[in-house]
């Protein structure tokens, strides 16, 4: 049996890693997320939050990832990952935010008996962690403030080492749900069964179809290059001539690297080739970001060459497309839906609901939200437009998929696809090798390009601003994000000038992880388009409290 927790012990550690006074923090969706070297108290805490958390679920192991995912290498962050796969739950977050802004230690001591009473906490019970993080120079130092805080609340922890985010995830899933290891450890076993298990998948899913033309990835220079050419190596060794996959900017040591114009973030946001990617007419590539939550796929147009991005919204209808065509023809009664957020593109919305007749809802911003919504579908679709998403197959459509008779050949086929792509898919969370590996096994099944893929539906022309404002804070929004409520007045005109645009739609919503304000524009031309999310975002600027200089492009 556990010790019970050590008040005095807690109090002793938490001297070595004082509150920075004049930092507020808040977990938000990404966890926290700031300049690493505000981290460290932070991350001290976590630990301890993370003890409490397993001790409160039964011992239940809870996984914590350091990372900042798509931001400049000088930040980092931390969040708290629960025995499903999934997110930490909302009630919790609330927790870190108060563990997080205990100004003292006695205040931070007062904050550990209020959860623990709040929520009746045997503190005998015994408690377990797993953490990793990504290859952010930062990391190893705050790594070893979380060990303090872990060791302080007598929790065992289990360092996996430098790992992608949707890794931890997944074996944060497996050690509370499926056989616990016995033997080896958990840093090399985290990567063996990851890479087993999606490579095994991956040759299923593709059968004896031939190869499509070798795919260049753009790493951002973050962990997802070594773990994505280890599972290339995993996927080469039961058949060497299925996937070919080059890999760029997959530089991890040197330092100002990380996601520096290059990576998904990069891509989608200035809708451009990123650094270092020597791309033809005619070949096929993707980004991740810097832990490797995320993808984007693009190609340039065989007929006069311009760049063409595929996100997450076309990632969405692929997926949707072949899995509704699956369905249908093994005979299955499983509904398909499909979650989208505010950003995905109108003309997306409207393919999904004409062409392919699914079921589409929108929800707020953040993978929390998206999840929970595609957790009401028997098979949920949900990718953010920035690429960042998984397909969730509920228990009965499992169940359905296994026990489904075979009463022809086609049928058969078709229920031996489905059954391969469940467990090709990272269900816990979004997953850019896991993303990476679907999409290539629908495009075998099809033997498409990415240009058949990209013709499905053309995207209205989009724009993303970002707004740098005083306070994010005043702005409230409802609607899925999609309406201002406050400052008041403002959605008013910002409609006024969608007005005058054909296909015109803009939302302005605060970011949750940078101190921004985010202005998204669609229209049925580039001109227009751009237009108006410039004339947005100076609406924003000039009546919001922007700041730091106005923009010269801002209208």
């Amino acid at each position: 049996m556990a010790q019970t927790i050590d008040y005095d012990k807690i109090k002793k550690a938490s001297a070595k890693y004082p509150k920075l006074k004049e930092i507020n923090y808040t977990y938000g969706t990404a966890g926290f997320r700031m300049k690493a070297e505000y981290l460290e108290s932070v991350i001290f805490r976590v630990g301890i939050l993370g003890g409490l958390r397993s001790k409160k679920l039964n011992s239940k192991v809870i996984g914590i990832m350091i990372t900042a995912s798509h931001n400049p290498e000088a930040d980092n962050g931390v969040k708290l990952v629960d025995p499903s796969g999934e997110m930490l739950e909302q009630q919790w977050e609330g927790y870190a935010t108060q563990l997080a802004n205990a100004q003292s230690d006695d205040d931070l001591i007062a904050v550990i008996k209020s959860i623990v009473s709040e929520n009746g906490i045997d503190e005998s019970k015994e408690a377990s962690i797993v953490y990793a993080r990504d290859t952010r120079p930062s990391g190893p130092k705050l790594v070893a403030a979380l060990e303090e805080g872990i060791k302080a609340i007598n929790v065992v922890g289990g360092n996996l080492g430098v790992k992608t985010t949707p890794q931890l995830h997944y074996f944060t899933y497996y050690l509370n749900y499926c056989e616990k290891p016995t033997e080896g450890s958990y840093e090399e076993l985290a990567d063996k069964l990851y890479y087993q298990k999606f490579a095994e998948a991956f040759h299923k899913a593709v059968g004896d179809n031939p190869c499509l033309s070798p795919i260049t990835i753009d790493a951002a220079n973050g962990v997802g290059a070594p773990k994505l050419k280890e599972l290339a190596e995993w996927i080469d060794k039961i058949n060497n001539n299925v996937f070919e996959v080059e890999i760029i900017n997959d530089d991890i040591k040197s330092q100002g690297k990380l996601n520096f114009n290059c990576g998904a973030d990069y891509v989608k946001s200035g809708q451009k080739i990123p650094t270092g990617a020597p791309l033809s007419v005619g070949d096929r590539a993707a980004s991740l970001d810097g832990d490797a939550d995320r993808i984007v796929f693009y190609y340039l147009n065989d007929y006069d060459g311009t760049f063409r991005l595929l996100d997450g919204d076309k990632i969405a209808a692929l997926a949707a497309g072949f899995i509704i065509e699956l369905v249908k023809t093994a005979g299955l009664d499983i509904n398909v839906g499909v979650v989208q957020t505010a950003y995905a593109n109108g003309s997306s919305r409207a393919y999904l609901e004409k062409e392919l007749k699914v079921p589409v809802a929108c929800v707020s911003t953040g993978v929390k939200h998206l999840h929970h919504k595609a957790q009401e579908y028997d098979v949920g679709v949900y990718f953010e437009a920035n690429g960042h998403g998984t397909v969730l197959f509920s228990p009965n459509a499992l169940n359905k998929i296994n026990s489904a008779e075979k009463r022809t050949a086609e049928q058969e086929k078709a229920i031996k696809k489905l059954q391969a792509l469940t467990e090709l898919i990272n269900q816990t969370v979004g997953d850019a090798l896991s993303d990476l590996l679907f999409v290539e096994a629908i495009l075998i099944n099809r033997q498409w390009t990415f240009h058949q893929w990209d013709s499905a539906y053309t995207d209205l022309p989009n724009r993303l601003v970002k707004v740098v404002v005083e306070n994010r804070q005043i702005f409230k929004t409802t609607n899925a994000e999609q309406t201002l409520v406050e400052p008041k007045g403002l959605q008013e005109k910002i409609d006024k000038l969608v007005a005058q645009y054909k296909d015109g739609r803009s939302f302005v919503r605060p970011s949750g992880t940078e101190d921004v304000v985010r202005v998204y524009a669609e229209a049925s031309t580039r001109k227009d388009c751009d237009e108006l999310a410039f004339k947005v975002a100076g609406l924003v600027y000039d009546e919001a409290g922007g700041t730091g200089g106005r923009p010269s492009e801002f209208l």
